[in-house]
């Protein structure tokens, strides 16, 4: 059965686990940066183009606190910041 596209992206960070490593800001400069505090500030909802750099971004975390929650055609996809992230979707 063929993969459905994404419709909707959702970041979730665990700003308890953050130790604002950098990764992520890295992987994806478009969803994650740090203010003037160094405290990290990201798009809760970012646009599903950016659903590679995420994913990516996700995985690099070295203390797993960034939770992706895709929509695709076919409803919600809870997904883990393990590196074991299912590949992108078209």
């Amino acid at each position: 059965m063929p993969e459905r596209p994404v419709t909707s992206l959702e970041v979730i960070v665990d700003m308890g686990l953050c130790e604002s490593h950098g990764q992520c800001v890295f992987a994806a400069p478009q969803v994650f940066a740090f203010d003037e505090d160094d405290v990290l500030v990201y798009e809760p909802a970012p646009d599903v183009s950016q659903y590679d750099k995420v994913v990516a971004a996700a995985a690099a975390c070295p203390v797993r606190a960034i939770r992706i929650e895709r929509t695709t055609e076919g409803g919600a996809h809870p997904e883990a910041a393990t590196g074991n992230n299912p590949g992108p979707t078209r």
